[in-house]
């Protein structure tokens, strides 16, 4: 009975290793059958630096970066365009390569991204780090872009602009950073594309000065009012007074119209708010 068991077990050790020819080639087939990162969907473009190599060819390893027509040199097969596709599709075209013209019997290419510079988006205006930026996945948001940029500088306004193209023509879109974020669908939160500028315009400011505390410039809040105005300057001094309010506001035809205001009107960009100072 115990030789009996004994062979069994030594026939069942020798159907494992049957099945898996080495423990390198499993580990190889675990890694091929392991899913993508997001990273991978990342699409080549011209000046991008890329790293191509052939499983088990050391000789067709090959640092590259991609010229302005989307081609590199790869031993055996010469140009190939690999500018405008996805990482995987680009890997395909040069395995099929290798495939046909019997240089390899099946090859497993290889690419990685050393460095980015075919696909980018800039961003301008009141950010903490304007700039140009690569867009390292296909499917990078505005928020991702203006988050690599250090997010909106304390000066900066709600409200940005993208500027770019969207099959061949050119788009301007004013977008609401708070709508997008309370907004339950990542619609609102548009694709950034090749090409594209965000600008970040300076928030609305107006001006008090007079018989206040703390006169000044000051960030026009959403919906902020003349009283709001008012304790953002640290309230009256003991001269001023509120009957003596005036705003001095630049109208459509860009005079200035000089305007007495109730507590709870609202501000706009440029007004400059005088408090007067009481006469008893």
């Amino acid at each position: 009975m115990m030789v009996s068991m004994r062979a069994y077990f030594v026939r069942v050790a020798m159907c494992a290793v049957a099945t898996c020819s080495s423990p390198v080639q499993a580990q190889v087939d675990t890694v091929t059958a392991a899913p993508r990162a997001p990273a991978a969907e990342y699409r080549l473009g011209a000046g991008d630096l890329v790293r191509i190599t052939v499983y088990q060819n050391p000789d067709l390893l090959l640092e590259a970066r991609i010229g302005e027509s989307g081609s590199t040199s790869f031993p055996l097969l010469g140009s190939v365009k690999i500018g405008g596709l996805v990482v995987p599709a680009a890997e395909k075209l040069i395995a099929d390569g290798l495939r046909n013209g019997g240089f390899v019997k099946q090859p497993q290419v290889s690419i990685l991204v050393l460095q980015v510079r075919g696909n980018q988006a800039s961003v301008l205006g009141q950010v903490n780090r304007p700039g140009r930026f690569p867009i390292e996945v296909v499917d990078m948001r505005l928020s991702d872009l203006l988050a690599t940029a250090g997010g909106i500088a304390a000066t900066g306004a709600d409200t940005v602009i993208l500027v770019g193209t969207r099959d061949g023509k050119p788009i301007r879109r004013e977008l609401d950073l708070p709508s997008i974020f309370r907004s339950a669908s990542r619609d609102d939160d548009v694709t950034v594309q090749n090409g594209d500028v965000l600008y970040v315009e300076r928030a609305p400011t107006a001006y008090i000065y007079g018989e206040v505390q703390r006169p000044g410039p000051m960030r026009i809040e959403r919906g902020m009012t003349v009283m709001q105005a008012l304790a953002t300057g640290g309230g009256l001094t003991q001269r001023g007074t509120e009957k003596g309010l005036r705003i001095h506001r630049k109208g459509v035809d860009g005079k200035v119209q000089v305007v007495q205001p109730a507590m709870d009107d609202a501000l706009r960009d440029g007004d400059v708010v005088y408090v007067k100072e009481s006469l008893f």
